[in-house]
């Protein structure tokens, strides 16, 4: 059955291998001919650490107390530098919930 969408949600950052996991999405879609990988994932830009430091929060946001929780903490420049090393294209980001820049959630949609 060939696949033109395959979209992850808020996994990505849980994975120790996220590189083998993009790659492999990536095959999903070539041996379809081609199509969109959309993922999402907790937005961690500049700003937003800035104010999470600000506000003294940092040891709640990043816990490593918080057991099967994120191991890796992704900005709109390194989740793009993953999947163009993986080979997608036409990257396309935006940012969901909250206000811009303290965005809760960030969303990449890829081409393959």
């Amino acid at each position: 059955m060939p696949f033109k969408t395959v979209i992850s949600m808020e996994v990505i950052e849980h994975l120790y291998q996220p590189r083998a996991f993009v790659l492999f999405i990536r095959s999903i879609l070539e041996a379809s001919g081609g199509g969109q990988f959309i993922v999402t994932t907790p937005y961690h830009g500049y700003l937003k650490n800035l104010t999470i430091a600000a506000a003294n929060k940092m040891d709640h946001h990043l816990s490593a107390l918080w057991e099967g929780g994120h191991i890796k903490f992704w900005s709109r420049r390194t989740l793009a530098i993953l999947l163009r090393e993986a080979g997608y294209h036409h990257l396309a980001f935006t940012g969901a919930g909250r206000i811009p820049y303290l965005w809760r959630h960030m969303v990449f949609s890829a081409r393959v």
